[in-house]
């Protein structure tokens, strides 16, 4: 019995193979595109991604062209290639603009750029656009059912962006570029108010200015220990009681120290 079974199934599977080879090669794009459909379904992306290759062209313009145009896409998104998802989805909302898929067809494309984003070191050219594709679905589907996942994605990418911002003004402070630091930490601060590493950039801001300061021409530490007072009140002003409070007051008394003795 066993061996009747393998036998039956040997054969259907080489039926099938047969089959699929008849219709690939074939010239039915009717029996094309509900071979894809059916393999679509089965989770078969691979060969259904061949035939919807093949028909995709020759459905341009007609009735069947917005369900053969999705499926196409999402084959592409189901088999993880996020850059021809994305482009698909994107021609997809351009042609079907009304379609009762379009919110769905939206959020995957800007999910697909989300899954392009790259480490936080690296160029951030994808991040943009994912946010850019997340926003414009949140806005253009404000009661959608991903709304809150996409908040989330955006929440997640922004963060990235934010770490990637405060990791090269941190560089610079540790190349002892100090004046590139300051001006960078300074950007940072206004592109992210509520930042994660809000204190931290804070805190490098001042030593920086601190550490230019002690390493000046005698005529420029006057002033430049005044600005590092500056920025060591703004860091106590919001952090009191902060994680670099103790380092702060060091910074502070040695400033103060320095300037009784200029003066």
């Amino acid at each position: 019995m066993k061996k009747v079974l393998c036998l039956l199934s040997v054969i259907f599977f080489f039926g099938s193979c047969s089959e699929y080879q008849q219709v690939f090669k074939g010239d039915d794009i009717a029996l094309k595109s509900k071979l894809a459909e059916t393999l679509y379904k089965e989770g078969k992306y691979k060969k259904a991604l061949k035939l919807y290759e093949q028909i995709a062209p020759k459905y341009r313009g007609k009735p069947q062209a917005e369900r053969i145009m999705y499926f196409y896409a999402d084959t592409y998104y189901q088999l993880e290639d996020y850059v021809l998802a994305g482009y698909q989805f994107e021609r997809y909302l351009k042609s079907f603009p009304d379609s009762d898929k379009a919110e769905e067809v939206a959020f995957k494309g800007a999910k697909s750029y989300y899954y392009l984003s790259p480490s936080y070191s690296l160029d951030q050219e994808d991040t943009d656009i994912g946010l850019k594709k997340l926003q414009s679905y949140i806005n253009s589907f404000p009661e959608g059912s991903h709304l809150e996942e996409a908040n989330a994605l955006v929440v997640e990418l922004r963060t990235k962006k934010e770490k990637k911002a405060y990791r090269i003004a941190k560089q610079y402070h540790h190349r002892a570029q100090y004046k590139v630091a300051i001006a960078s930490f300074d950007t940072y601060l206004v592109d992210y108010p509520g930042s994660f590493y809000r204190e931290k950039a804070l805190y490098y801001k001042l030593e920086s200015q601190y550490l230019l300061a002690i390493g000046s021409y005698d005529r420029l530490v006057k002033d430049r220990l005044e600005t590092a007072l500056v920025y060591y009140k703004n860091y106590r002003k919001y952090y009191k009681e902060g994680e670099y409070a103790d380092e702060t007051e060091e910074i502070a008394e040695d400033i103060k120290s320095k300037l009784d003795k200029i003066k």
